[in-house]
């Protein structure tokens, strides 16, 4: 016995040992990373130390601040059975092995924002950018989503509204129920268009991505029926399944069937909309979980495979590591100085507002334990941000000349090589209008002058760092294709999720007036709220689609703003239910980000309300545009006078919104303080909403699903755990 005791203790001091050498390497190479990026000036600089810096963070916050949050802050408890597993019912509550809803989380929370986000913001250097998508998702973004997501889990899984209802009280409730399902409904639309954009007249794009449907219920009736519990064998057939279907695409653009697959703006909307409302009513383990999980192979594989390129290439960064444009504000890409508006142009990445809604709405319904909240909720955020990232180094690797050319509107750089070389040269680059073309040529588009948006842009970055690390330049147009097929991927799963937890958050709403409609799996009501959901998003998505300065197009300008006034909703309700369930020693983790959000947006609000800068202000905007048609005259981008008017009224409306969205917010944020104040001079915890302690029936062993463990067959809330609990998915 002593000596097996011995063996023990010495293998366990040399396993605290190595444990200690390789967290020592990880932080001394992060420390590197970031200390070459800070103290570079003038020099030459590898993106490689970008990925070093990152990827050393990112490991060091997992490992330690993320068991930090959920052993000492949440004391998980995987004695406590999941709303998955006493709730399950087939359709929504459906407990989900770790791996598959890792994938439907990190696909639902990962859409637009990290793409585009970190490309717009490179315009004010790559440093900002780095900080903050790097900080704030470890201090912001991943602990908003995981405190969430376990506050959620604790409450049945009710949506992010509904918490605030129960738990703030009516007033700053209901401006909580309003304001998180009106600024949903405005992100829904504004992802969508951006799919839209991006698979317009791209058969390659349009058949790629509508494969992934059939291949993706294939998957779930395979873990379903056929096999149940082999995830290694379904993952396995789906994503050969999903690559064929990428070959095939590129083979479909080249031959007769181009056509078929070649849709219209308006033909791709009605596709949406279609394709939301089947998503958002079917169960979800037959298309939304498998295919969220089949799609994060294509995102987390493509964003790997740009992370190789980085390495095996070397890019230099060429943007500047702090440009001028972060403190004059004046900014060829969008106006504004580096605060507030770095920190609401890069969400998604660093700290979303939108993820806490998922985290509230699919994700609580389908965790088999808690202590996977840290992997979901935590991890899949840090993946997320290291998209941003890479993101961000495509776009600082291109020359400023290049870069700017893009991303700058038309009204600043003009139509033509030759005009955008000129403007070019005003704000201090250069770049020759044969460089401009010659792009331009490499990558199969007649021009690349005044591709705004980002998403462009991003798609070139990729193909120039992977033509150079696979292939050569000769394959620069198959890459850049291949990344503007593969951001509409990664965008369109936020939308079928998103419609989901939307239909999640109007029936938790309208569950306060008519209580039947309030139970997520009523059939009645999951039609209803479905169809009032994608109606709400598809008729600003139509209208946009339509009208350049029409529906979504109207409302776009708030989509950053509005999106952190949400992730300020999201960490008052995660702070309120640390101090009511008695952990108000901790209330600093959400408290801090909190602070930091509020100064953030509330500056943005005040500065997109008030400036006198029409660049910057909404009603400063319109008056410009206002006594311009007094004057008689037409400004970019309105064409006609009938367009002046509409520009007027746009800015109206974004100005009484942004106003609007502000005031909701306040209210919450006055309402919780209320409450938190009246929790701490009690002293002792107040009644919350947590669901009682129920045992749990279902065995998940490391490394394995709850499927393949061994489970007593005994009846557990009307359902067995060896049947509907014990899930495959």
């Amino acid at each position: 016995m002593t000596a097996h005791r011995v063996v023990v203790d010495t293998a366990g001091r040399a396993g605290r040992a190595r444990s200690i050498a390789v967290w020592t390497i990880v932080a001394v190479a992060g420390g590197v990373g970031w200390a070459v990026l800070a103290l570079s000036r003038g020099e030459s600089v590898s993106a490689l130390w970008m990925l070093v810096a990152g990827l050393g963070s990112y490991a060091i916050a997992f490992r330690f601040y993320a068991r930090f949050l959920a052993d000492r802050v949440l004391r998980v408890d995987d004695t406590r059975a999941t709303p998955a597993e006493r709730l399950a019912n087939d359709v929504d509550f459906q407990p989900t092995d770790r791996r598959v809803l890792f994938g439907h989380h990190f696909a639902a929370i990962a859409g637009a924002g990290p793409l585009v986000g970190p490309v717009l913001a490179a315009q004010m250097g790559y440093l900002p950018g780095t900080i903050w998508i790097v900080v704030g998702v470890i201090f912001a973004g991943a602990v908003q989503d995981m405190i969430t997501l376990f506050f959620s889990v604790r409450r049945d899984g009710r949506s992010l509204g509904q918490l605030a209802r129960d738990e703030i009280g009516p007033v700053g409730g209901v401006a909580a129920l309003v304001a998180v399902f009106a600024i949903m409904i405005i992100l829904l639309a504004v992802l969508a268009l951006v799919v839209v954009n991006a698979l317009a007249h791209s058969p390659w794009g349009t058949f790629s991505i509508a494969m992934t449907i059939p291949i993706a219920v294939f998957m779930g009736l395979y873990l379903r029926a056929i096999r149940p519990g082999r995830v290694a064998e379904a993952t396995a057939l789906g994503v050969a399944a999903l690559f064929a279907a990428i070959v095939a695409g590129r083979w479909v653009q080249q031959s007769g069937l181009a056509s078929a697959f070649t849709l219209s703006p308006k033909a791709l909307v009605i596709c949406l909309v279609g394709y939301g409302f089947v998503a958002s009513v079917l169960p979800v383990w037959m298309l939304l979980a498998p295919r969220d999980y089949l799609s994060t192979f294509m995102k987390i594989g493509t964003i790997g495979l740009l992370a190789v390129g980085v390495v095996v290439e070397l890019p230099v960064l060429q943007a500047e590591a702090v440009s001028p444009f972060a403190t004059r504000g004046n900014g060829p890409v969008f106006a504004g100085s580096l605060f507030p508006f770095l920190f609401i142009t890069i969400a998604c990445g660093a700290l979303s507002g939108f993820h806490a809604l998922v985290a509230c709405g699919t994700t609580p319904k389908m965790i088999q334990k808690e202590s996977q909240i840290r992997l979901v909720g935590y991890g899949a955020m840090l993946v997320e941000s290291f998209v941003a990232l890479m993101a961000l180094i495509a776009a600082a690797a291109l020359t400023p000349g290049l870069y700017f050319a893009m991303n700058a509107p038309a009204g600043v750089v003009g139509q033509t090589a030759a005009s955008a070389s000129a403007a070019v040269a005003h704000l201090g680059f250069t770049i020759t209008p044969d460089s401009l073309d010659a792009a331009a040529r490499a990558v199969g588009e007649p021009t690349l002058v005044a591709r705004t948006g980002g998403a462009p842009t991003l798609a070139v970055g990729m193909s120039h760092i992977l033509s150079g690390a696979f292939g050569g330049g000769g394959l620069a147009a198959f890459w850049y294709h291949f990344a503007i097929m593969f951001e509409a991927l990664f965008i369109l799963t936020t939308v079928d999720a998103g419609t989901r937890v939307g239909r999640f958050m109007l029936q938790d709403t309208l569950g306060n007036l008519w209580k039947p409609i309030g139970r997520v799996s009523w059939w009645p009501g999951v039609w209803l709220s479905s169809a009032l959901v994608v109606g709400a998003w598809g008729y600003f998505l139509w209208a946009g689609a339509t009208d350049p300065l029409g529906g979504i197009n109207q409302l776009f300008p708030l989509f950053g703003m509005a999106n952190q006034l949400l992730a300020a909703i999201a960490l008052t309700v995660a702070t309120t239910l640390l101090v009511k369930s008695g952990r108000v020693r901790w209330a600093w983790v959400t408290g801090a980000p909190l602070a930091w959000d509020v100064a953030v947006t509330f500056t943005a609000a005040w500065q997109k309300v008030f400036s006198a800068d029409p660049r910057v202000g909404f009603f400063a905007q319109r008056d410009r545009y206002a006594d311009a048609l007094d004057d008689g005259r037409i400004l970019a981008p309105a064409k006609n006078i009938g367009d002046m008017h509409r520009v007027v009224l746009n800015s109206t409306v974004d100005g009484v919104l942004a106003m609007l969205f502000a005031l909701l917010a306040l209210v919450v944020l006055v309402d919780a303080a209320r409450v938190c104040a009246q929790t701490i001079r009690r002293r002792v915890p107040v009644p919350t909403t947590e669901v009682a302690h129920v045992p749990s029936r279902i065995a998940v062993p490391r490394g394995r699903s709850a499927s393949e463990a061994a489970v007593p067959p005994t009846a557990h809330s009307g359902v067995t755990t060896a049947s509907k609990a014990d899930s495959p998915l």
